[in-house]
């Protein structure tokens, strides 16, 4: 059995979240069915890539995803909240590496809604890098346009193909492909 559907656009197939999963999260916490995912994406054909996104609070469903992924990206918008809850993501992460999944690698950290010219910002990443954190080179910039593409239910690259945000983006995903 599949959730998955064919979305208007090729080579992207889409599982969406549903109101359903908060009963059934319920079901499987109490089970201990963390692995679930996991096990569902290992009979998985067919696909190059499987992107996992999941909600920004650690949950069932986001452990899950952890333990099924090979690497996780972490978006990080540039704030004190935002880089307190980056630092407790981490040790989670590596958690549930110890625990879980021992292959689990932290692909990198992308700052997003960025804004080049405001110090606050540059002076976190700075930090953040001197840290050591592993901030990824490219940033993801501020943009109206993004809100336009979820309202609109279309990706960036097919509603504006040449806005700066998109290029960003495939920007992101050429680095990240390599």
């Amino acid at each position: 059995m599949t959730y998955a559907t064919n979305s208007p656009f090729e080579n992207l197939d889409v599982v969406a979240a549903s109101t359903r999963l908060d009963d059934l999260q319920v079901k499987l916490e109490a089970k201990q069915k963390v692995q679930k995912l996991n096990q569902a994406l290992d009979k998985l054909k067919g696909y190059d890539a499987v992107f996992i996104d999941t909600p920004p609070a650690l949950n069932f469903y986001s452990r899950s995803a952890l333990i099924a992924a090979d690497r996780v990206l972490i978006p990080f918008d540039c704030d004190e909240f935002a880089r307190q809850a980056l630092y407790t993501l981490i040790d989670n992460i590596h958690e549930i590496r110890a625990d879980h999944n021992d292959d689990l690698k932290i692909e990198g950290i992308i700052v997003n809604q960025f804004q080049s010219r405001a110090k606050l910002m540059q002076r976190v990443v700075a930090e953040l890098k001197a840290e050591g954190q592993p901030l990824l080179d490219a940033t993801l910039s501020s943009s109206v346009r993004v809100k336009e593409s979820h309202e609109r239910h279309q990706p960036m690259i097919h509603l504006d193909p040449t806005h700066r945000v998109t290029q960003e983006y495939i920007a992101l995903y050429d680095s990240l492909a390599r």
